[in-house]
């Protein structure tokens, strides 16, 4: 019997109707086959808040100005953004990470420097990152969820902060899921249709620059260095046996990049909400993803994937905590 099909026959056993949790049962069995033991956890959880400006941003492709990315920086590490409100409803951790802030940063105990530059370059008239960069980015985000993982993370959440995010994320999808780039192209942090119509042109212009299909080159070309970071931090998840709870448009693009570089972290990614993003659901069916949650978010900051930790952790304590309807029936409980 294959492990799967073990723990599917635990779950069977339980005291309720055999597949009466739906979803949930299969997300326990993900959980466990992730972690590798039949009593998987979910009650120590670490959001990583990968934040980096963009080039591209020179162009107008965002309705705010990169300034607003230290301001969201400087909000999450004094506990006062949306994520911090709801990283203490659930119980998990706050890291924020400089991949590539447009600015200096003050020391904080809730912040890691690992800025590789300020900001990528302008990806719509060259690369956005040297190979060097790149290379850089993907070994720190992996270093970071390996750190999380040795502080206790039984769960990684993916999460993001920059503003042009949303562009560099839109020129990912669709060179790697390989979609028409006006299927990728969606509001962002909340552009009127003109500035849509602004944004897909300055994108367009961008895509045309180069004809990259490899993920690295991909990433070199168009990517941000928290997008990078993420991707390597899905990596470093996965070579841990710990789950990466993926958040939204631009973790999912992230997730794109760690996926098609290496296809086997795929099954340590649990995708969490479809976001209102124009192209997110698109996404998700280039990867073959079920989200958990699906809640018309758009925010980022890895609220989504936040949101969904509850489902994981009753997913956990359904695979250890539940007994068998063979002892129920024999008076054993």
């Amino acid at each position: 019997m294959t492990a799967e099909a073990s723990l599917r026959a635990h779950l069977d056993a339980q005291a309720r109707p055999p597949g009466s949790l739906g979803r949930i049962e299969d997300l326990a069995v993900r959980l466990a086959l992730i972690q590798q033991t039949a009593t998987p956890r979910a009650d120590r959880a670490t959001l990583l808040v990968f934040a980096g400006d963009h080039g591209l941003t020179e162009d107008g492709v965002s309705r705010y100005p990169s300034a607003v990315t230290q301001a969201m920086v400087s909000t999450l590490l004094a506990g006062k953004a949306t994520a911090n409100a709801f990283a203490r409803a659930v119980g998990a951790e706050v890291v924020i990470v400089d991949a590539g802030v447009d600015a200096d940063l003050a020391a904080h105990p809730a912040l890691v420097e690992a800025k590789v530059r300020k900001r990528t370059r302008n990806a719509a008239r060259e690369p956005a990152m040297t190979q060097d960069e790149v290379e850089r980015a993907l070994s720190s985000g992996a270093e970071q969820a390996a750190a999380a993982i040795e502080r206790g993370a039984e769960v990684v959440v993916l999460g993001e902060m920059g503003i042009g995010n949303s562009a560099s994320a839109a020129l990912v999808m669709h060179r790697l899921a390989l979609l028409p780039l006006a299927d990728c192209v969606g509001v962002g942090a909340g552009h009127d249709a003109a500035g849509l119509a602004h944004k897909l042109a300055v994108l367009t212009r961008a895509a045309e620059r180069s004809d990259a299909t490899e993920p690295l080159e991909v990433l070199r070309q168009f990517g941000g260095l928290e997008i990078a970071m993420m991707a390597g931090a899905v990596h470093g998840a996965a070579e841990r046996n710990t789950p990466v709870v993926v958040d939204g448009f631009i973790c999912t693009a992230a997730a794109l990049v760690a996926i098609r570089m290496r296809p086997e972290v795929r099954d340590a990614c649990l995708f969490a909400h479809r976001s209102a993003e124009a192209g997110h659901d698109r996404m998700l069916k280039a990867l073959g993803a079920e989200p958990l949650l699906d809640l018309g978010l758009r925010l980022g900051e890895g609220t989504g994937g936040l949101l969904a930790l509850p489902l994981l952790r009753a997913a956990a304590a359904l695979m250890s905590e539940v007994a068998s309807l063979d002892d129920v029936l024999a008076g054993r409980i």
